[in-house]
């Protein structure tokens, strides 16, 4: 079993490492992991600061991406928008991928009347618009940072449960399924212990992709006043406060907009990167 896994690791990061986009993604995504968790050591202002005699500067040596109409530093903020970012990212797309997992590995695993029920509550959900159940369930709540993880994580399991169904089907004929079963092993543990091991690659891909997804959404959530609310910074209400001055502040709305693009490439081509390393029809 060590062999077949020392194998498979070996197989996968050959392939995984002749794909620059990929590698260039992963770079950019540590990088990210690192600014979060060191930013109190690497920016010299407080995120919340406000100086009434240095409003709206461009950049400058002081202040590498300028100030914003309160005189806050928005390098500091841009920075320490990438842990909510992060944060948020992670938590709702663990929610995500714990929720679709169970349920497309129930579905798959038992069908019949089980996977025609999940299924179709399944169809149900994928036929509301996600963004507009977020700001519906968000206006009968208070606008707050777990709300937004939670309902993000509640409205964005689908995929994942089509995935992991997919590959349930497939699995649950296989030989070694069969064998467990002859043995006498209970449903949970062939389910826990031999299936879902096999069925990892599309949710780690899966998930890879959705912390993209749910970065974007917040941001969207947080730009349109519902989301993060001041004065925490998060690249949303950053892009917010920066639009009434982007005739003559356009720093304000430039950098934590190329913080969002750059984050959510990093993460597309990371994932698109592990979906071709596991993908056993190369053959590089």
């Amino acid at each position: 079993m060590a062999l077949r896994e020392s194998w498979f690791y070996t197989v996968f990061w050959r392939r995984f490492r002749h794909n620059r986009l990929a590698i260039a993604g992963g770079i950019v995504v540590l990088l990210l992991f690192l600014l979060s968790f060191l930013a109190p050591y690497i920016t010299t202002w407080e995120p919340g600061a406000i100086d009434a005699y240095h409003v709206l500067l461009s950049p400058s040596p002081d202040h590498w991406f300028g100030t914003d109409e309160l005189g806050r530093d928005v390098f500091t903020r841009v920075v320490y928008g990438a842990r909510i970012s992060l944060k948020v990212g992670f938590v709702s797309v663990g929610i995500a991928v714990a929720i679709g997992t169970v349920l497309g590995l129930v579905s798959g695993f038992y069908g019949g009347v089980v996977d025609t029920v999940i299924m179709r509550f399944v169809d149900i959900m994928l036929c509301f618009p996600t963004f507009f159940l977020i700001l519906a369930v968000i206006a009968f709540l208070e606008p707050d940072i777990w709300y937004i993880m939670a309902i993000i994580g509640l409205t964005g399991w689908m995929g994942v449960a089509r995935l992991v169904r997919a590959e349930v089907l497939s699995l649950r004929e296989r030989d070694f399924v069969l064998a467990a079963r002859a043995l006498g092993a209970s449903d949970l543990r062939i389910i826990f212990r031999h299936i879902l091991p096999n069925a990892a690659s599309p949710v780690l891909v899966s998930a890879t992709l959705g912390v993209a997804g749910a970065i974007l959404t917040e941001s969207a959530l947080s730009f349109l006043g519902i989301g993060v609310q001041p004065p925490t910074p998060s690249w949303g209400n950053i892009l917010t406060a920066g639009k009434d001055y982007v005739e003559f502040a356009w720093w304000l709305s430039l950098f934590p907009g190329l913080a969002i693009l750059v984050t959510v490439l990093a993460y597309n081509l990371l994932g698109e990167g592990i979906r071709d390393a596991l993908d056993p029809r190369l053959n590089r």
